[in-house]
């Protein structure tokens, strides 16, 4: 018996007794009791009512295949390959082991949860069932590794857009790959290239995380948010959210081979959160203050020996205290 399909019964909010619950499912009361406390033991709030049955408190957003498929565009469904899963370790390493056998389709790996999401430098990244979006992607790229420049940033102004046409304002950018909003971040990409060099293409798989229901995450140590936090008077659904990343990013990344990153710098700066502050490179070696991107996606930092670029990699920028 798949939690899914309990929760799915449970999903209109009504009392359900256990015998009907068993009967529906073909298993027996104390199958559909284990069950039931494993899902609440994963943070799902069902209530038991003494000789009625149970209830379910904690509001659902299930994902579902078919959901996902039903908000893209027609011509866009025969491109893809999508795959949605209960649990994986993580969606990228879903995706890469895909790549190969794709068949020109792109791969597209959602999961409910993650027990070994990764985000930059290697860290973990919170992956609780069913709050969350774990959306991975594998691309293939025309141009060699020269035409991953600004790669990162321009998939971070495929998912603000995407969140921007469902409603959300004030999206903020925080080079090279994070989104912020007030201050906390709710959202990550993790670009990771796959294999080697093959004739002038290259292969990367993106990796989006988005925090969307979130209320706990005592393992994260910075400041964090969720869509529903933010946002609240949103109707925030996974499957429309995935559906919308998903279109957007497919037609930026098209953009993106045929203009370069070029055509997505000012739409990457309009949303800059560090641009005009006092920051500092990690490590400490530069200071200055924010100034935007270049024409290649490096941090500029405006400092009195003169504006310097900090590249991608392992660098990243904080705010001075």
């Amino acid at each position: 018996m798949k939690s899914n399909t309990l929760l799915s019964l449970l999903s209109d909010r009504a009392v359900h007794s256990g015998e009907s619950l068993a009967k529906t499912l073909g298993v027996s009361r104390t199958a559909v009791w284990k069950q039931l406390r494993k899902i609440m033991d994963e943070g799902v709030e069902i209530k038991t009512i003494r000789g009625q049955g149970y209830q379910l408190v904690t509001p659902l957003d299930l994902l579902d295949r078919g959901q996902v498929l039903a908000g893209l565009p027609g011509e866009l469904l025969s491109g893809i390959n999508l795959e949605v899963l209960p649990e994986v370790g993580s969606t990228n390493a879903e995706v890469a082991q895909r790549l190969s056998g794709a068949g020109g389709a792109i791969p597209v790996v959602i999961a409910d949860c993650q027990t070994a999401g990764r985000g930059r430098r290697g860290r973990n990244w919170a992956s609780p069932k069913g709050q969350n979006l774990y959306l991975s992607m594998g691309l293939t790229l025309q141009g060699g590794f020269a035409a991953l420049e600004g790669l990162s940033l321009v998939l971070g102004v495929a998912v603000a857009r995407a969140l921007e046409a469902m409603g959300a304002e004030g999206v903020g950018l925080k080079w090279p790959n994070d989104l912020f909003a007030d201050g906390r971040k709710f959202a990550g990409i993790l670009v990771e290239i796959q294999g080697e060099l093959q004739e002038g293409v290259v292969q990367v798989i993106a990796g989006i995380g988005i925090n969307v229901h979130m209320t706990r995450a005592e393992e994260v140590d910075q400041p964090w948010i969720s869509l529903a936090e933010r946002w609240p008077d949103i109707a925030w659904a996974r499957n429309a959210l995935a559906a919308n990343v998903i279109r957007e990013i497919l037609g930026t990344v098209d953009t993106f081979e045929r203009q370069g990153f070029a055509a997505f710098r000012s739409a990457w700066q309009e949303r800059d959160i560090f641009c005009g502050q006092e920051l500092v490179s990690r490590g400490g070696e530069v200071a200055g203050t924010g100034a935007g991107i270049d024409d290649g996606g490096n941090y500029l930092l405006k400092t009195d020996a003169g504006v310097v670029p900090v590249r991608a990699g392992d660098i990243s920028l904080r705010v001075q205290p």
